[in-house]
């Protein structure tokens, strides 16, 4: 699972916005803004009846072309749950939508999640659909989402007067207009369905709604002129079908409007269709087919008492209202409210009513016009949210600047009166707008440095003064024309270039690696304090593109030089040199402006490495050399502009992909491939074929690309125009031909050095499968560097990995034949200790950079000063930084400057918290394992996003849970420990709601007030398990019983697999989703049993087995380690009986995985691992019997040479070590297994576990004092431990034949009555408690504690050889009754011979105990109190001593 942060650095003049699609999401209260740059600004709104407040939060990044439309949408919604299209009259269909829809001219549809904040999806639509124009949520479905695209031209229909001349042209003289209606899931943003495709009956498509006619859903279609089309939205016919003309729909063939009226807004509802002329508006019914009112606006009827003029609305909008209905034909009653607007954002609302066949309509009231006396062009929208109208307003108040355009949102009140007598009052409750206060909000005062809670702090930049932030910006009225960030071969970025409409280019470099601890081999550490920020004059028109190259020199030994190259609206290219700041070259070889620079891509031979190309409006393609400074190859004839060029520099190609507008009813793609080498066009590409093509380019550039993307090296060029496919396998960096430094000064050392260097330094970075810093820029003056905490982390765990010890040793113990030359290719021989140590301090210098970027500054000063004083983290003052969060397909949500909107993702998405969360604390735990000196400082870092920071602000959402345990199974230790420490202290605050318990739920307040309930909630828990055991396990069952709803809430929460939002964020899949549900629930009956519903382990604990047996790659490890730890408290009063099966189904992954020999392994290692070192003890622990019957059986089912043996018997040991009294009752079935693995008739086996055996043999006798082996091995003796007294007995096994060979009896005293034994013959006792041979191995001494006595068997080699195969039992020689000890207590458990006889009054309670308790709990009590301590050691060939836990407790001479 991938882990990304985002930070985000602003320019410091507000981008531009100009709004050309606005929409609302009710709860909570969102506005969305989309721009013609393809921006979106999300704008959180708080309103009340005497004040509103509009913030803006965030820019959503997915669209780099002009937003055609926004659109409400649930995607989470199942479908057929969607609000009716017969209610929908009465009530907003959408006010429960989650979820926003946009679309842009490009074709690309991205669904925004309100409650995460990032984008779920991003998908491109195919080519033959055509350009998105309009959206419309399908009111019964809010999932879908019904997408108008076309394929005309929009351009000419910008303005009313447009639209005008185009409705006055013959309907008949101009060719059909072609339009494309499809069906978006808006979940996966897949096409469902084929509304409509094909030449319309009408003119162009410019309004699109959705009606009821007689019960079933129709889109309705209409032209300028008012003719309408209507289309059934219904699935009757095949998915995917091409309807051409009217086939599937029909034209309503009145005049909606007279001859040469054109429709200014058509407006559908229900069955109401109303449109809206420059005049006059009609209201129809579509099932009746009339005309049931009209209003003309020709009589003023819509001008204030205080406007002179007329009032000419350019746009109509229908209003939902508590007074809204529309009931059809059973009353004849409908009531609506509209609202018009003007171009001077004047409004006019009015109500009309249709009661009974009468007509009324009644002005109710108006909004006054936007008083902006420095704008020079204003554009208007309205949008409804509840009871309020929010005006959204975009002006353009410079002339020097036009494209610089400002959004200013109002909110007004209105309030609907119940009779007609009262009119809607209009009232302004507030306004927001990111221009004014954007200086303000993005700078913090060092005095007031503590007022984070005040919301004036900001994140990352600190300005004392305004002549501090007047010198800090060449001129504050300039504004951003295009923007990037320097970065080379998988560094860190050192610089951020924005080039100005001025003309004028600003660098501002990082001054990060000053002043921290890096060896004199680190990257730029031979550079001398540099200028923060330099400014490049010369260019006289807005700088359009840039682009940065390292350029190295040839064979013969030429310096290297970094230069930057830029474009321009004054249709040069400059190339500067960036040491000096110089210019190098001037070219004009281009007759328009300069809009794209394309540098080389890597591993692009010489000479055209050190090559760029331009593109500018002059629809030409030129090939430049950075070596001679001239132009090598033109690439002319595109018919129009090309807006995405890629090259290709493996196979030598150039791919120019453009839109042929020669047919203006319908412009095709055009794909034009030419040879870099000759300069020859080798392909022309149309249609679909060409964006094929042009896919097939970019995938093949990506593979072989550093970072991944179609973008080569450090370009403006923004990186939402190629999208980052990520489901392609991961590509490693190998083979690097061009070394990078840090530095923009001249090297200190000779090319030969600094290759050395580079080659030291790529040792981690070969096994980084994603850059730990990527840097990209969206837009314009917005730059954003990504972390990715994968890559991050393997830098602070390279150094530790053994094997890469092991493989550096044998590389440099290797003797270099070949002989050095000045050749890039040459070998370098690098001693290992100083690549461990490079190692170590690139990957220290990583995250501490990224900590400084990351870390949230201004809100605990005292943690501030500390990261600042012992971890050496550098504050970015000089930069306006946010926090961000990373979408689906490279689309990005970025903070807008301010503490606020910071704190308001973290308070609006638990996604983003326990992204952010995980981030902080892993890098926090890698600085404590890369330096040790800095542990204190990142614990306390780790705390303050572990804890703290919850605590200060207590409305900030919680991690969440399931997010949280994709990273349980890390390949770094750090992200694991990370993710589980967040676990566990947001656990209780985050549960979610189908598993929370009554008690949970009632007291959730509380809980989250409370600190520390997390830690205690273990120490609770402990006493319940207790008790839980004690009972019955029926009672139990019935004490767990779920109703049946719960249980199917629990089931449906526990296989919800689609319905997920958190999964894009961390690029999962279905299957992930469903894991991650069942992990968490898992989890929460092991560790918070109390706060979950009693039934959830019952639920789950099969489908946690399931998980395991599917040997998923990402989960399968963390649920067998949740089946292992919470084995006897929690699964095996469910899972008891079947776990002999679960036994045998590992043993049979096991077997699988061994017998698929140079095959893909079906179980990776890590799981493999995990099920024989963790689960399988586990289960084998929770019933012994069933593990010691499988794996007897297994002897004979599987194959002599199966890895199934030895880890039979590697479990057997980890039972030993952990539970030994678990086979004190089994000790005779353990040991016949292990010797059955060395039975010498079976070779195979014998060779196969022989090494095992032994082990596993020892460590038996090494517990357990009542198995033992005589000095020379060729002996085995085991003691009954536990048995009936009249049964004990000692069995002897020949260590050579592994059989059995004696029996001796150790029932009882001899010559002593049967009274004298205190119960009867059959009840339990401890019998054997320690056994010895003595050192000539001929003899054996047993001592039971139950007695103290000790046994001796007197045996000569003769006994043993003519008696071997006589298993008759065989009485003791010697019988020695050992005194008690001080200390010793003799109850139930521990009763001598001694006592027994003294103590005639004990015998009658004793016996009266042991009636009362039954078999098993007598066995519970024995295996319990039984004492594996006991030692027999021999001080000479007659004397044995007695020992326990090392102490004397006496001797015996035999």
């Amino acid at each position: 699972m991938k882990c990304r942060s985002v930070a985000c650095l602003w320019s410091r003049a507000p981008p531009s916005h100009q709004v050309t699609a606005a929409a609302a999401l009710t709860n909570p209260p969102t506005l969305y803004t989309g721009g013609s740059d393809g921006s979106i600004i999300w704008w959180s709104i708080s309103s009340s009846e005497s004040n509103s407040e509009v913030k803006p939060i965030a820019m959503l990044c997915g669209h780099t072309s002009s937003i055609v439309d926004l659109a409400v949408c649930d995607p989470t919604t199942v479908s057929g749950t969607g609000v009716t299209t017969t209610d929908c009259s009465t009530v907003d269909p959408f006010v429960n939508c989650c979820a926003l829809i946009s679309a842009c001219t490009d074709g690309v549809l991205c669904v925004w999640s309100r409650s995460s904040g990032h984008c779920r999806r991003r998908r491109k639509l195919p080519p033959w659909v055509g350009s998105p124009s309009i959206l419309c949520t399908l009111p019964s479905e809010p999932r879908y989402v019904c997408v108008g695209c076309s394929y005309i031209d929009s351009h000419s229909l910008d303005t009313v007067d447009g639209a005008e001349g185009l409705a006055d042209t013959d309907f008949q003289n101009r060719k059909p207009s072609r339009c494309t209606v499809v069906v978006v899931d808006t979940y996966t943003l897949t096409i469902v369905h084929t509304v409509f495709h094909g030449n319309l009956s009408i003119g162009h498509l410019n309004f699109m709604g959705v009606v009821q006619l007689e019960e079933q859903e129709s889109l309705l279609m209409a032209d300028l002129s008012g003719r309408l089309q209507l289309v059934p939205v219904s699935e009757n016919s095949e998915k995917g079908e091409d309807v051409s003309e009217s086939s599937k729909g029909y034209i309503v063939s009145r005049n909606w409007l007279n001859e040469g009226e054109v429709a200014i807004s058509i407006i559908a509802r229900g069955d109401l269709v109303v449109i809206f002329s420059k005049n006059r508006c009609v209201f129809w019914l579509l099932n009746r087919g009339e005309a049931i009112g009209e209003i003309s606006f020709v009589d003023n009827f819509l001008c204030s008492e205080n406007r002179s003029s007329t009032f000419c609305f350019k746009e109509a909008m229908l209003l939902y209202s508590s007074t809204s209905t529309i009931e059809g034909d059973k009353d004849d009653i409908i009531s609506e409210t509209f609202v018009l607007w003007d171009d001077s954002g004047s409004a006019v609302l009015f109500g009309m009513s249709y009661i009974d066949g009468v007509f009324t309509y009644k002005k109710l009231g108006e909004i006054v016009a936007a008083s902006d006396q420095h704008s020079e062009k204003s554009t208007f929208c309205f949008v409804q949210l509840r009871q309020y109208l929010l005006r959204v307003e975009s002006s353009c108040c410079d002339i020097e600047q036009p494209f610089q355009w400002r959004p200013r949102i109002t909110v007004w009140s209105r309030c609907l009166g119940n009779g007609n007598e009262k009119e809607l009052q209009c009232k302004l409750l507030g306004e927001g707008s990111y221009s004014a206060d954007w200086i303000s909000s993005s700078c913090l005062d060092l005095k007031g440095s503590g007022s984070a809670e005040t919301g004036s702090s900001h994140l990352g930049s600190q300005c004392n003064t305004k002549n501090n932030l007047q010198s800090f910006v060449s001129d504050t009225g300039q504004c951003v024309s295009s923007s990037m960030v320097i970065s080379e071969n998988m560094y860190v970025p050192y610089a951020v270039v924005y080039g100005f409409f001025s003309g004028e280019i600003e660098i501002a470099k990082f001054d990060f690696l000053h002043g921290l601890d890096s060896p004199a081999s680190s990257p730029r550490s031979d550079t001398d304090s540099l200028v923060s920020r330099q400014h490049l004059m010369g260019h006289t028109g807005s700088v359009l593109c840039l682009a940065a190259h390292r350029m190295f020199g040839d064979a013969n030994g030429g310096s290297s030089s970094h230069v930057l190259i830029s474009g321009s609206m004054d249709c040069t290219i400059r190339i500067w040199d960036l040491e000096s700041g110089n210019v190098i070259m001037i070219m004009h070889h281009h007759v328009a402006p300069v809009r794209q620079i394309i540098l080389a891509p890597a591993r692009t031979e010489r000479p055209w490495s050190n090559c760029f190309l331009s593109v500018g409006d002059d629809s030409c393609v030129a090939l430049s050399s950075l070596d001679t400074l001239r132009v090598e190859r033109m690439f002319p004839g595109h018919p129009s502009y090309p807006t995405k060029v890629v090259w290709d520099g493996t196979r030598g190609y150039i791919a120019c992909l453009f839109r042929s507008l020669s047919r203006k009813s319908e412009p095709i793609d055009v794909l034009y491939i030419w040879d870099v080498k000759t300069g020859a066009r080798e392909r022309v590409l149309h249609g679909a074929a060409s964006h094929s093509m042009f896919d097939h380019f970019c995938a093949g550039i990506s593979e072989k690309s550093h970072s991944g993307t179609v973008l080569n090296g450090n370009t403006s060029v923004s990186s939402l125009l190629f999208p980052v496919d990520e489901e392609r396998k991961p590509f490693y960096l190998k083979n690097y031909e061009r070394t990078s430094s840090l530095s923009t000064s001249k090297p200190s050392a000779s090319q030969e050095k600094t290759r050395e260097g580079s080659s030291i330094a790529s040792s981690f970075l070969q096994s980084i499968r994603y850059p730990p810093i990527k840097c990209t820029c969206p837009f314009p003056g917005i730059s954003t560097l990504i972390f990715d905490l994968s890559s991050l982390a393997v830098s602070c765990q390279t150094h530790e990995d053994s094997d890469m010890h092991k493989m550096l040793e044998v590389s440099s113990d290797k003797p270099t034949t070949q002989p050095k030359t000045s050749n890039d290719k040459s070998p370098v021989q690098n001693n290992p200790a100083e690549v461990v140590h490079m190692d170590k301090a690139i990957g220290e210098y990583l995250i501490r950079f990224s900590l400084s970027f990351l870390h949230l500054w201004g809100i605990d000063s005292e943690l501030d000063q500390m990261l600042v004083a012992h971890l050496k983290l550098k504050r970015p003052e000089s930069f306006i930084v946010t926090s961000g969060l990373q979408g689906d397909k490279g689309s990005l949500t970025l903070a807008f400057p301010g503490l606020n909107a910071t704190l308001e993702l973290w308070k609006s998405s638990s996604e983003f918290s326990a992204l952010r969360s995980v981030m902080m604390v892993s890098l926090a735990q890698c600085m404590i394992s890369l330096s040790h000196s800095t542990a204190t400082a990142s614990s306390n870092l780790a705390a303050f996003y572990t804890r703290n920071l919850a605590e200060k602000y207590p409305d900030m959402k919680p991690p969440l849970l399931q997010l949280l345990v994709t990273f349980w199974q890390d390949r770094s230790e750090q992200v694991r420990m990370a993710a589980r420490s967040l676990f566990h202290h947001t656990a209780s605050l985050a549960i979610p709601l189908p598993l929370c318990s009554d008690h949970a739920s009632e007291h959730a307040k509380l809980v989250r007030s409370l600190s520390g309930v997390s830690l205690n909630e273990p120490k609770v828990l402990s006493t319940g398990e207790h008790s839980t055991n004690s009972l019955d396990s029926e009672h139990i069952h019935q004490s767990q019983r779920l109703s049946q709803a719960e249980e199917s809430e629990l089931l449906s929460w526990l296989e919800s697999f689609e319905m997920q939002d958190w999964i894009s964020c961390v690029g999962g899949t279905s299957q992930d989703a469903m894991a991650a549900h069942i992990i968490v629930a898992a989890a929460l009956s092991i560790w918070y049993p109390s706060l979950v519903k009693p039934g959830l382990a019952m639920l789950v604990v099969h489908k946690l087995l399931n998980l395991v047996m599917a040997m998923n790659e990402k989960y399968s490890s963390t649920a067998a380690e949740l089946l292992s730890e919470g084995m006897e408290t929690t699964w095996k009063t469910w899972i008891g009986p079947d776990i002999p099966r679960i036994i045998s189904d590992i043993f049979f992954q096991i077997e699988c995985v061994s017998s698929s020999v140079g095959a893909h392994q079906a179980v990776p290692s890590s799981i493999k691992e995990t099920l024989v070192e963790v689960l399988l003890p586990s289960l084998a622990m929770a019933d012994v019997p069933g593990f010691l019957s499988i794996i007897e059986s297994q002897i004979w089912s599987t194959a002599s040479d199966s890895p199934v043996h030895v880890v039979s018997l590697r479990t057997l040991i980890r039972i030993i070590r952990a539970a030994p009294r678990n086979l004190v009752l089994h000790l005779e079935k353990v040991v016949n297994f292990i010797l059955q693995t060395m039975d010498p008739s079976n070779t195979v086996m014998r060779k196969t576990c022989l090494q095992t055996s032994i082990a596993t043999l020892r460590e038996v006798v090494r517990v357990f004092p009542m198995v033992i082996l005589n000095d020379s091995s060729t002996r085995l003796a085991i003691g009954d431990a536990i048995t009936e007294i009249n049964n004990a007995c000692i069995r002897i096994y020949d260590m050579q034949s592994m059989t059995k060979i004696r029996v001796l009896d150790a029932s009882g005293p001899p010559g002593l009555p049967n009274f004298l034994r205190g119960t009867s013959e059959s009840a339990l006792t401890t019998a054997i408690s320690a056994l010895s041979f003595s050192p000539d191995g001929e003899g054996l001494v047993a001592f039971s504690e139950n007695g103290l006595m000790i046994r001796w068997w007197s045996l000569g080699s003769v006994w043993w050889e003519k008696l071997s195969r006589t298993l008759t039992p065989v009485q003791c020689t010697k019988l020695i009754f050992i005194p008690p000890w001080d200390g010793f207590s003799s109850n139930s458990s521990r009763t001598s011979v001694i006592s027994s006889i003294t103590s005639d009054e004990q015998e009658l309670p004793l016996q009266e105990t042991s009636k009362n308790v039954s078999h098993v709990e007598r066995l519970k009590q024995l295996v319990q109190h039984l004492d594996l301590s006991y030692r027999l050691e021999w001080a000479n060939e007659r004397k044995v001593v007695l020992t326990r836990h090392n102490v004397e407790l006496g001797t015996c001479l035999l």
